[in-house]
């Protein structure tokens, strides 16, 4: 029997596949989108059984080269580009590949565990897994908030069959340099130290950034309580400010050379931060100061601590420093 991941070489995907093969399960089926195939780079440590593209693997489902096979689908591909305005490729790709595969878990009884996205809330100041606060402000957003709409008929009509759909926040961590201009905003600062010397940002900005282990081990949570079902939050629980991301990465690489931290004022007093204006492409789509909700997790039984922002990037950091 198989484990599935879809978008397995993507950042959430390939760190499931990381996580699963810690437990010692090889028996794993990566499936992406292979017009892209650079991103192989975040499978090389992973020991999988099949690396399908995507739209093979969809085909063969619907042929029944799979039936009866597969336990478990960790449904992670999807763009989450929040400039990408091809409304008729996101709907093909986030909502229509969903359903298909949705259905299909459902037909062979399995595990079906797959990534939503907190753009659902748009730019609202409540967080909670209610249809009253899901207003989406962009095409991607959109497309996931439909899919939740099915998901909450499916689970409705399918009780006793197990469907999570997790909307994660800002996620963090090794595995997202295919990126690019969207990759995180540690990643962003960390190149920009790098590169510069200095983190540029927008000031005033927050957001609710979880470190990608975290998101792994949830994920891992519910695959091991298949009895267990429904949408939940997936953040850190905290809204912090973009400053505080950037002093973490600051005090990242000087914890990597043993030097003594850094204020927030004394990182600006040294010219390692500077404010710029909040890109006008991204007014209005952005969401910049929510903090995830995480009481529906915590009463699916979900205990365990967040990792907090100064340890997961320094962990990012560290990382980076070997890697990039």
């Amino acid at each position: 029997m198989y484990i599935v991941v879809t978008g397995a070489a993507g950042l959430v995907g390939s760190n499931i596949v990381k996580a699963l093969n810690a437990r010692g399960l090889r028996n794993i089926i990566a499936v992406d989108n292979l017009t892209k195939a650079d991103k192989f780079r975040n499978l090389v440590g992973c020991d999988i059984v099949d690396y399908l593209d995507k739209h093979d693997f969809i085909e063969r489902i619907q042929a029944g080269h799979f039936d009866g096979e597969i336990d478990a689908v960790f449904h992670q591909g999807a763009c989450s580009d929040p400039m990408e305005t091809d409304g008729r490729y996101i709907m093909e790709n986030n909502y229509r590949y969903s359903m298909i595969l949705l259905d299909w878990c459902l037909d062979q009884d399995v595990q079906f565990l797959y990534a939503s996205s907190a753009a659902i809330y748009g730019a609202g100041s409540v967080v909670r897994e209610e249809r009253q606060y899901e207003v989406p402000l962009d095409v991607c957003g959109y497309a996931k908030f439909l899919f939740d709409q099915i998901v909450r008929q499916r689970l409705a009509q399918n009780p006793s069959s197990q469907i999570v759909g997790l909307r994660y926040f800002n996620v963090y961590g090794p595995g997202e340099a295919h990126k690019g201009p969207v990759a995180s905003l540690p990643h962003q600062c960390f190149g920009q130290l790098q590169a510069d010397g200095k983190i540029s940002l927008g000031d005033g900005l927050q957001g609710d950034f979880v470190f990608v282990g975290d998101v792994a081990k949830v994920n891992l949570y519910f695959l091991d309580h298949p009895e267990k079902s429904g949408i939940f939050n997936l953040g850190s629980g905290r809204a912090q400010s973009f400053d505080d991301v950037a002093n973490a990465t600051v005090n990242g690489i000087k914890r990597a050379k043993s030097e003594s931290p850094l204020t927030l004022a004394e990182s600006r007093a040294q010219g390692l931060l500077e404010y710029i204006a909040f890109p006008e492409a991204q007014g209005g789509r952005c969401q910049t100061f929510m903090a995830a909700d995480l009481t529906r997790l915590r009463e699916a039984g979900y205990d365990a601590p967040m990792t907090t922002l100064e340890e997961g990037v320094y962990q990012y950091v560290e990382w980076l420093q070997k890697n990039v």
